[in-house]
């Protein structure tokens, strides 16, 4: 079983972690390829292509300048270290120890615009590249275009080298998209988590995206390896919900955030 879950804009690049054990990314010469093709633009495209402010997309104009094609300690981190957004506050990565981060390495996947697919120990330099940026690559006109087979294919071999077909979904539908249902030879499932708001069970972003990170905590913790099991997942006041849910699609509820 693998789970998959998005990266972050949030970076730490500033506190160092030991990294003694590391892989590298395995889709680099694709990576390598959307960098010459950033370099090439200067940061106002870079801010109207990201739509970010003139401030983001200097420091991403730097950044892909700084890159370097060969990922060492000293220009980069693991990735499961590396993004600080909602879902990496859920997963909480220092509550793992050195076995669970083995176990994340085979069961866990992060999806990436630069980088495609990462293993939670593959080293990533600084950058900003989210999978619905409109970057032409190639012949390619959107990063959904450039990456799909090529990540498909990867999961395929991850999957194998498990004797499994079950992906557990826990990524944002922009970066899920990435992964074309009908290239997988795979049985995904989806995850939803829902908050009581008004009166009505609802998605609330930063809720959703945190529970999706401590699910996959759940999985990493406790050795999940069948969806039955999923079920038992209870961080933070969710429960499964069976009248709302299917064999594809899961369905948590909290009726209180906790203080």
């Amino acid at each position: 079983m693998i789970a998959v879950i998005s990266p972050a804009k949030t970076l730490d690049f500033e506190n160092k972690v030991e990294q003694k054990s590391f892989t590298v990314p395995r889709l680099l010469t694709q990576t390598n390829r959307l960098i010459r093709e950033l370099r090439l633009k200067k940061s106002m495209e870079v801010q109207e292509l990201m739509s970010v402010s003139e401030n983001i997309a200097q420091l991403n104009v730097k950044r892909y300048k700084d890159y370097r094609r060969e990922h060492t300690v000293d220009n980069s981190k693991q990735s499961i270290h590396a993004f600080k957004g909602d879902v990496y506050i859920g997963l909480d990565v220092d509550q793992l120890d050195t076995a669970d981060i083995e176990y994340a390495q085979k069961h866990l996947r992060i999806l990436s615009g630069l980088y495609g697919l990462l293993r939670p120990k593959d080293i990533i330099q600084p950058h900003r590249l989210e999978m619905g940026t409109s970057l032409t690559v190639g012949d390619e006109p959107t990063l959904y275009k450039y990456w799909n087979d090529r990540i498909v294919k990867l999961v395929h071999k991850d999957l194998k080298e498990q004797g499994d077909k079950t992906i557990v979904n826990l990524a944002s539908n922009e970066y899920f998209k990435s992964i074309k249902r009908k290239s997988l030879k795979a049985h995904v499932v989806d995850v939803e988590f829902l908050d009581l708001k008004n009166g009505k069970y609802k998605v609330i972003s930063f809720f959703a995206k945190k529970a999706r990170g401590m699910m996959a905590r759940y999985i990493i913790k406790n050795r999940i390896n069948e969806i039955e099991l999923l079920k038992g997942f209870d961080y933070d006041g969710y429960y499964f919900d069976p009248q709302t849910s299917t064999d594809t699609h899961l369905v948590f509820k909290r009726d209180q955030v906790p203080s």
